[in-house]
């Protein structure tokens, strides 16, 4: 048990390296598009690593490593809750709905595709 929380803990601490490292290399006050990219990439790698998972049930290390550390460590549902509650109070509505669209469609086209490419 304890080795499985050390190996989510590294892959969390790697993932949200990797976040910090996209806000600060490009931040885009008008449209919040480092977070939309990096949900879209985190949902690939997530739908690469549950279909790996899903074809080699000895890889349930790599699935805690990759999913849940790297991919829960990365990614951020509260950062885009956020974000859309600041478009929302500067009246950014359109912009709000299009990234909430955005967000959403191709983050599970993304995991699709992840997961399709190893199956």
């Amino acid at each position: 048990m304890m080795k499985e929380f050390l190996i989510v803990g590294a892959g969390g601490a790697i993932g949200s390296m990797l976040r910090y490292a996209g806000n600060v290399l490009y931040n885009n006050r008008s449209f919040p598009v480092t977070t939309l990219l990096i949900n879209i990439i985190g949902s690939f790698i997530i739908g690469l690593a549950i279909g790996y998972s899903l074809k080699n049930q000895s890889s349930v290390n790599w699935k805690l490593f990759l999913a849940t550390g790297i991919c829960g460590g990365f990614t951020t549902f509260s950062a885009f809750s956020f974000e859309n509650l600041v478009l929302l109070q500067n009246g950014k509505i359109f912009t709000c709905l299009l990234y909430i669209l955005s967000s959403v469609v191709l983050g599970i086209t993304a995991a699709w595709l992840g997961y399709k490419i190893i199956n």
